[in-house]
């Protein structure tokens, strides 16, 4: 897991935000998914920040490590939640959504899975309610 203090070049903010890695915030960027959590512009970067190097031998840094933690359990709870209490419908995420919403006699329990930003947008215009989460691959990183 990587914190990044982003910047929106529209609205002026800063803010922090999680990644799984470096190479994920780049993905996601090129992709455009990284949005302005206030304007909601697409015009959202890195800012110049120092580092904080997690040293495990080091006292001081024993909060950070701590945080880091607790952070990182918090979100595979809330993973575990998910896969227990959802279905996983993968890539086809967008349209399910849409078949359960319409479908009122369509009984279903939650969803998860994939979809683009462009049918995140479609679906907030339909006024079908979603969400996006972090997650973490099983991996450590």
């Amino acid at each position: 897991m990587i914190k990044y203090k982003l910047a929106c070049n529209n609205c002026e903010i800063t803010f922090d935000s999680w990644f799984a890695s470096s190479i994920e915030f780049e993905k996601l960027k090129k992709k455009k998914l990284l949005i302005c959590y206030n304007c909601n512009s697409l015009k959202v970067d890195k800012t110049i920040m120092a580092p904080t190097l997690i040293n495990k031998k080091n006292s001081n840094n024993s909060l950070e490590l701590t945080k880091y933690v607790n952070v990182k359990k918090t979100i595979k709870d809330y993973q575990k939640f998910i896969k227990d209490n959802f279905k996983y419908v993968g890539e086809n995420f967008a349209y399910e959504a849409r078949s359960i919403h319409y479908d009122k006699k369509k009984k279903s329990k939650g969803i998860y899975g994939n979809a683009s930003k462009k049918d995140l947008n479609e679906l907030k215009e339909e006024g079908i309610d979603t969400q996006m989460i972090p997650w973490l691959d099983d991996k450590d990183n």
